[in-house]
């Protein structure tokens, strides 16, 4: 685990005009929106991976506090800010946040949730009305208790047909009720059948399913991981070690509703899976020019993620030396799940199955209103909860494969059929049959090669949606 004591990265101060200026909120007073842009303009200022793209944040744009703050000034609101200071031309995934510790329950694994994760499509022939289907249930949730499961067709919320328009308030509402419907591929038929849902804060294991499949005398390991959250990379751990308990000859992860989370546990995952490199490059990082020269002049090292041995508690892993991994895919598998893909490739076979991922190699992390150069959440500013999560690191494997703005592509190709999710870790559940199939040598007996428009889903609300992170409390770098 990487341990990089701040004082060297502090070196980038002489970069940046900005770092100079004084700490304008060390005190209990309430922030005006003055300090809370200070503060935001000085992180974007050293870290921001595209900081050359925004001409605001070059070094000599201001040459005075008084300027700076009168550009501040032009903006009303923090939000604005932000916004002006991305590269929207190149970055889809910098965010803020009003409230960090929505944040980082979101990073744990909490939220306030009813349980039902499911996708919203467009209906066929159709760019307005929209239908839901369920992709599982979490457990002990009040969608278990209502009796929802994977497939469960609905088209309304509170009697109204789901739209292109309203379709945000399955995300917003803490209550609604859903309309349920059938489809056969064509078309959606109600039922009259409606089910009251609640939400409340539900913890959510990432590990959905662990389970080991004996077909034909042969041991298949099958884990359907659905977020790399660091709170649970023990039970992670734990489920590697059943595996190799079992005597697995190969493993399929499910990664098809996964939009990433830590880097670290990344790592960890993909040393899982091996154990014959530790210590070899797992990924490698280009930040912005100026912190990039800084690592490079001091300890190019730290840019470099190597796999390992051990996870973050200091457990040893349980590695399964595999050299070849079946991975399920989709258009919403992104960030740390491609980065165990593409982290991976150039040393195992890795056969991905179902559709093309997102496409997000870049990092992002936390940064908080304390002192610069590094905004830490230690002593963050008491008066207000504003956070940035800004990129700050592209990745790329060892062999230097990055900017795959169009995702990772499917070694073989198959896309979800609504009208026939089955049932997860079912052996006929047709992504998983293909793998078998895969694994077995026999042609896949599902062919479904329509992909439906989805236009969004119930985690697309939630902070940490598509996102890859460090975490400075775990993973020591600045």
């Amino acid at each position: 685990m990487k341990n990089f004591k701040i004082g060297v990265l502090a070196l980038v101060v002489i970069f940046s005009f900005m770092s100079c200026f004084e700490d304008l909120d060390d005190n209990l007073q309430p922030a005006s929106t003055l300090d809370i842009q200070n503060f935001i303009y000085k992180a974007m200022n050293i870290w921001y991976l595209y900081k050359p793209d925004v001409p605001d944040l070059a070094n000599d744009r201001f040459a005075t506090q008084d300027e700076l703050d009168t550009f501040l000034n032009t903006f009303s609101t923090p939000e604005d800010l932000f916004d002006g200071l991305v590269a929207q031309n190149i970055d889809r995934f910098s965010f803020m946040v009003s409230d960090y510790r929505e944040l980082e329950a979101a990073l744990a694994g909490i939220s306030v949730s009813n349980g039902m994760e499911f996708g919203l499509v467009f209906f066929p022939n159709s760019q307005t009305n929209v239908f839901g289907y369920v992709r599982y249930i979490i457990p002990n949730s009040d969608a278990a208790a209502k009796g929802l499961h994977r497939g469960v067709i609905f088209n309304t919320i509170n009697g109204a047909q789901i739209t292109i328009d309203n379709f945000r308030l399955l995300n917003t509402l803490t209550s609604y009720d859903i309309g349920l419907a059938t489809f056969d591929g064509a078309t959606i038929t109600p039922t009259g059948e409606t089910v009251s849902l609640n939400k409340a804060e539900l913890v959510e294991n990432p590990i959905h399913l662990a389970t080991t499949l004996n077909i034909n005398g042969q041991n298949i390991g099958y884990l359907m991981y659905n977020g790399f959250t660091a709170d649970f990379d023990t039970q992670l751990n734990a489920s590697f070690g059943q595996f190799k308990a079992d005597a697995i000859s190969d493993l399929i992860i499910d990664l098809r509703y996964n939009g990433g989370g830590s880097i670290l546990t990344a790592i960890e995952m993909a040393s899982m899976v091996t154990g014959q490199f530790t210590g070899q490059v797992f990924s490698t990082e280009v930040w912005n020019p100026e912190i990039q020269a800084v690592f490079e002049a001091d300890n190019p090292e730290q840019l470099i993620n190597r796999f390992t041995n051990t996870i973050r508690t200091g457990a040893a892993i349980n590695s399964l030396n595999l050299n070849r991994l079946y991975v399920l895919t989709s258009a919403r598998t992104a960030s740390a799940s491609e980065l165990v893909i593409n982290g991976l490739n150039p040393y195992i076979e890795v056969i991905q199955v179902g559709s093309t991922t997102t496409g997000k190699f870049q990092a992002s992390t936390t940064f908080y209103d304390s002192p610069a150069p590094n905004f830490r959440r230690q002593d963050a500013n008491p008066s207000h909860f504003y956070a940035i999560q800004p990129l700050i690191f592209t990745t790329a494997n060892a062999i230097g494969t990055t900017g795959f703005v169009d995702g990772l592509p499917p070694t073989i190709e198959l896309f979800e059929d609504y009208s026939n999710l089955g049932v997860l870790g079912d052996v006929n559940e047709p992504l998983l049959e293909a793998a078998l199939g895969a694994i077995f040598g026999r042609a896949p007996k599902s062919q479904f090669s329509v992909e439906r428009k989805e236009v969004g889903n119930s985690k697309m609300g939630l902070p940490v949606y598509e996102r890859m992170y460090i975490d400075f409390k775990e993973y020591q770098k600045l």
